[in-house]
């Protein structure tokens, strides 16, 4: 059986208009001054991370120094796996 499209439960005897009760405003609540709403986690990581540089110049300049003494270590098998396992996690979001 298909239902009639329209009002369901309303016949012509029932259509009465019920008053409004009326609500009181909210209480004005004054602002309290020089209070801040407290930070979420979030929020408070990212301004702690705002207030360091990107990046970490002193070992930056260790690094450099390293490679140009010849005393860097370079190892090719652990390069080769950190591009693999990169590739692999590239590959584990890939939608195609």
């Amino acid at each position: 059986m298909v239902d009639p499209i329209g009002p369901k439960g309303s016949t012509p005897n029932d259509l009465r208009v019920v008053p409004v009760t009326p609500v009181a405003a909210a209480p004005k609540v004054a602002p309290v001054v020089g209070a801040e709403p407290p930070l979420s986690p979030a929020t408070q990581l990212a301004t702690q991370l705002a207030a360091q540089p990107p990046v970490d110049t002193d070992r930056v300049a260790r690094i450099k120094q390293a490679i140009a003494n010849g005393t860097f270590p370079i190892l090719p098998a652990t390069i080769a796996d950190r591009m693999l396992a990169l590739r692999y996690d590239w590959m584990a979001d890939d939608k195609a």
